[in-house]
């Protein structure tokens, strides 16, 4: 079920224009208001959350399957989960972020924008532990949260065997060779590491994608901080 077939007019389309166009209008207003209140992020313009949060986040969208169920790892305000249910209504997620302000913004996102999502308060070597969640998900993603080993650690163990680990980056290369380790360890192996550059000359975007090939070892994630001081 994908949208678009790749090019950067269809991307704006759905962004700008219909339905959908009215969704990302609705969400960039939630966004504006909360900032305010809580650090979301440093990009507070129209035109700069278009591209480098809306049309950013739907560069991945053809990794996810027809309808996955997907967790995000570090929802923070809501990206890219949000911007891929907008244009994706077979996607259902599950939000998890540990600051409790974030969550009430991506949860009142959910509800006016009528998105299937549930988001969980909590952090994501606790979720990850918890039998309700561990490798119950198609797809696990995750952008800006950490170096590709440590953030590995933390989305890995969600995902189902056959499902997949999809990690927004920006210029990659070191980060996948330096994750190598990591992927043989938690049982995934690395099928693309897709680079595209983003409009109007404003940076690149990689995603990178893994296949889970068999149950991560119960040891992971190590949690207490290990997956950041210690990294695979």
């Amino acid at each position: 079920m994908l949208w678009y077939n790749g090019g950067m007019k269809d991307i704006l389309c759905a962004i700008t224009e219909g339905e959908t166009g009215e969704k990302f209008a609705a969400f960039y207003a939630l966004l504006s208001e909360y900032n305010e209140k809580v650090n979301l992020t440093r990009i507070v313009g129209e035109e700069d959350c278009r591209i480098k949060h809306f049309y950013d986040s739907l560069l991945g969208e053809p990794a996810f399957l027809p309808g996955a169920r997907c967790a995000e790892v570090g929802s923070g305000g809501g990206f890219p989960s949000i911007p891929l249910m907008i244009v994706r209504p077979d996607l259902e997620f599950v939000l998890i972020e540990s600051v409790g302000k974030k969550c009430a913004l991506v949860q009142r996102a959910v509800r006016e924008l009528g998105l299937r999502a549930q988001v969980v308060n909590a952090r994501a070597e606790e979720v990850a532990r918890d039998a309700a969640f561990r490798e119950r998900f198609d797809a696990c993603c995750a952008r800006a949260v950490a170096r590709l080993n440590t953030l590995a650690e933390y989305c890995v163990p969600l995902v189902c065997v056959g499902g997949r680990f999809i990690a927004y980056k920006g210029e990659a290369a070191e980060e996948v060779a330096e994750a190598a380790r990591a992927f043989d360890v938690l049982g995934v192996r690395l099928v693309s590491a897709d680079r595209q550059e983003l409009p109007e000359g404003t940076g690149a975007r990689t995603v990178v994608v893994a296949e889970k090939f068999r149950p991560t070892p119960a040891a992971y994630p190590r949690g207490r901080g290990k997956e950041r001081s210690k990294p695979l």
